[in-house]
């Protein structure tokens, strides 16, 4: 075979690796739009005074992710406010994680990032195909926060609900705060506000982004919660939150 057929074959293979990247989706397909959420239902999730992180900062990264049904109950409107943010390690992530915070404070027991698709972290999020990301992934769909500067953010999510026993149901999990190399600086659980009021954001920022994309099946998510905290310290946790996102 000639050299040239050779580097011919290479690039067909390689340009198909990166199509297959470019066309990730979840193992039960691409993230659907959730419906029927309540009419003015909304949480907040308040990251606490002192860090996970026991590395060098000063003083923990300070804000909140606020959440309210979104038009025609269609989804989940998100206003998103950080500040006193690390001045290195950027740029920061943030998701939903599928189990809450423990009382202890241990954010690495909020487990994954809500996946109810089974889409996984690799490769990373196509901000372009927001239904095709984890449907916890905000930073990867939304934008990540470049700098340490205050920053906040406003952006639709069709693929996370508000409503209680729906799989892509946020109000029983947890928000953490990332280093761009995934370690945790800091995590807070979602708590609801009201029913029928607009959400509140604290404390204020500048700079930002806004995005309007166009979320799903259930599960029992309190049960899941319950079941993913007993098996938090096995190896086999992993699997386990897979196995009950399907159910």
């Amino acid at each position: 075979m000639r050299v040239s057929n050779i580097i011919s074959i290479s690039a067909i293979s390689t340009s198909g690796v990166f199509a297959q990247g470019n066309n990730a989706t979840g193992q039960l397909g691409d993230a659907a739009a959730t419906t029927g959420n309540p009419a003015g239902k909304s949480v907040i999730a308040v990251l606490p005074e002192q860090a996970f992180y026991t590395g060098s900062l000063n003083g923990n990264v300070k804000g909140s992710v606020a959440a309210t049904s979104g038009p025609d109950g269609v989804g989940v409107n998100y206003q998103v406010s950080f500040s006193n943010l690390p001045s290195e390690g950027g740029p920061f992530i943030y998701h939903i994680h599928v189990a809450p915070v423990p009382e202890d404070g241990n954010c690495t027991s909020t487990l994954a990032h809500l996946d109810q698709y089974i889409r996984g972290e690799d490769p990373s999020c196509d901000s372009t195909r927001p239904q095709s990301c984890q449907q916890g992934d905000l930073s990867g769909k939304y934008g990540k926060i470049n700098g340490s500067a205050p920053y906040t953010a406003s952006f639709h999510d069709p693929y996370t609900s508000l409503t209680e026993g729906a799989g892509a149901y946020i109000a029983n999990r947890s928000v953490v705060f990332h280093f761009a190399n995934k370690t945790r600086i800091s995590c807070a659980n979602f708590s609801v506000l009201s029913t029928n009021s607009t959400p509140t954001t604290y404390p204020s920022g500048t700079g930002g982004s806004s995005a309007t994309p166009t979320s799903s099946p259930s599960i029992p998510v309190t049960a899941a919660a319950v079941a993913l905290n007993v098996v938090k310290n096995l190896a086999i946790a992993p699997i386990v939150a897979g196995f009950l996102a399907l159910l």
